[in-house]
């Protein structure tokens, strides 16, 4: 039997399930991998996440061929194209079977649709859950809707893995002579991402080095930006290099045992991979969520500010909130921002600034080393007050006070904002007197808006769709 497993968000030999059952049984297992650069660009998906795209594809390919499987890279510019390619390829290397892992994406699921209408006529298709601990679809209410609140699908989820625990796979066996590896260049703009080590090796290193030494204070110290105590897995979980239940099992191993309650050592971060899931399922279940519509249908008709001034200080780091300053210019140099700061300054653009999510959620995606549909929405709706959240639409980040909270001596402000180096602890998150009276000229903007009055402003749009609703 001639299998051919294609690689997706899936770039890992480890723990991946398509790899996994194309090898059982099989004569020869061949590897593809469809680059669709024009549909990265409509994305609009990072330069530097398409270098690490590059970089990590190269590693998956030196591995697979250790084991005797070659990996090709097949162009399709659009996932329109992605049927007709892969067609004429199999024409020329007939296959048995095709197996894959699921996407998440209506563009993705409508592409393997078409692939699914294509092909299954001539080969075999098999198709399964790589990407969450659980399938999406699996957990439900009592009435089999899918939960559209965090805690009760934890809460699911949780009891799924009192249940039935998590299926780690292990690396597959050769099956015959280690082959000799081209070098993998893409197309499209790349901008570098050699800060972040490509590879499994990489990533299981890192992931094992952050359990040993962050994971029981993870709770304690993720909320500081100044100190190293996030896990910095979240660009190998975009691209499957690194699989959930891999993280589970380094918790365990860590820990002997998984913390199932809040308290026990290390459930902050379980937590995490969680919310991670909840977004997941719900990008399924709610096929708006690709589509850049709201979660709640009712604020689409919110009236977002169309300022193009203040998005653009907002993205150049320029509103004179120190702390939304430093995050957003860390964001433009490194690919990265810490997600305490993600929630900092998704609030100001949506709430101080009343500037449209979406807005945000795109330049974000545009910028990101680690963007990924379903967590970039999430994440964006759930600040903005549209999306999956129980709590109060009232909710409104102070952006001074979490400055002062999480930043408090401006360890992480000072970094990013080279101008504020010489003002002290005290003046850091409200700059503004201090410089005017011992650095005239400083050239750090005046506070674009005024936070008290935003706020309020934030509060009064929301309330008009209750009152629009009322009539």
């Amino acid at each position: 039997m001639r299998h051919l497993v294609w690689f997706r968000a899936d770039l890992r030999i480890a723990d991946n399930p398509a790899l996994h059952e194309a090898m059982t049984d099989a004569a020869t297992v061949s590897a593809i991998y469809i680059d669709s650069p024009g549909q990265w660009q409509q994305h609009g998906r990072s330069a530097m996440q398409r270098d690490f795209l590059s970089r990590n594809l190269q590693a998956l390919a030196e591995q697979l061929a250790t084991l005797g499987i070659p990996l090709t890279i097949l162009t399709a510019d659009s996932f329109t194209e992605v049927p007709t390619v892969l067609s004429t390829w199999l024409q020329q290397h007939p296959q048995d079977a095709l197996y894959a892992n699921r996407e998440l994406g209506i563009d993705e699921r409508r592409r393997d649709k078409a692939v699914q209408q294509a092909l299954s006529d001539q080969m075999a298709i098999r198709v399964f859950n790589g990407d969450c601990v659980f399938q999406h679809g699996s957990l439900t209410t009592r009435s089999g809707d899918m939960y559209k609140v965090f805690t009760p699908f934890a809460k699911t989820w949780l009891a799924q893995l009192r249940a039935y625990s998590y299926r780690l796979l292990p690396s597959p066996a050769a099956q015959g002579k280690p082959l000799k590896v081209e070098k993998i260049e893409l197309d499209g703009e790349q901008v570098s991402s050699a800060h972040w080590p490509a590879g499994e090796a990489a990533a299981a290193k890192r992931l094992s080095e952050f359990c040993q030494c962050h994971l029981r204070h993870y709770g304690e110290q993720r909320d500081y930006p100044a100190v190293n105590g996030t896990s910095s897995l979240s660009p190998y979980l975009a691209l499957g290099v690194l699989s959930p239940n891999q993280c589970l099992a380094a918790i365990e191993n860590e820990l002997e045992g998984l913390p199932m309650s809040r308290g026990e050592p290390g459930f902050v971060w379980l937590n995490e991979l969680i919310w991670r899931e909840f977004y997941r399922h719900l990008m399924v279940e709610f096929p708006r969520l690709s589509m850049s519509r709201a979660f709640k249908p009712d604020t689409e008709a919110l009236q977002w500010s169309q300022d193009s001034e203040a998005f653009a200080a907002w993205c150049a780091g320029q509103t004179g909130y120190p702390i939304v300053d430093a995050a957003m210019r860390c964001l433009n140099e490194t690919g990265w921002m810490h997600n305490r700061l993600r929630m900092i300054v998704a609030s100001f653009l949506t709430k101080d600034l009343h500037l449209d999510w979406r807005k945000g959620e795109a330049y974000f995606m545009s910028r990101l080393i680690d963007g990924e549909l379903a967590a970039n929405n999430g994440g964006w709706q759930w600040a903005a007050g549209t999306g999956a959240d129980a709590a109060p639409y009232f909710r409104v980040f102070n952006p001074t006070t979490q400055g002062e909270r999480f930043d408090s001596q401006g360890d992480f402000i000072r970094r990013w904002l080279p101008e504020l180096a010489e003002v002290p602890a005290r003046h850091i998150h409200s700059p503004h007197d201090w410089l005017d009276n011992q650095q005239p000229g400083h050239g750090y903007p005046k506070p674009i808006v005024d936070h008290k009055r935003a706020r309020l402003h934030a509060i009064a749009m929301f309330d008009a769709l209750k009152d629009q609703e009322a009539l």
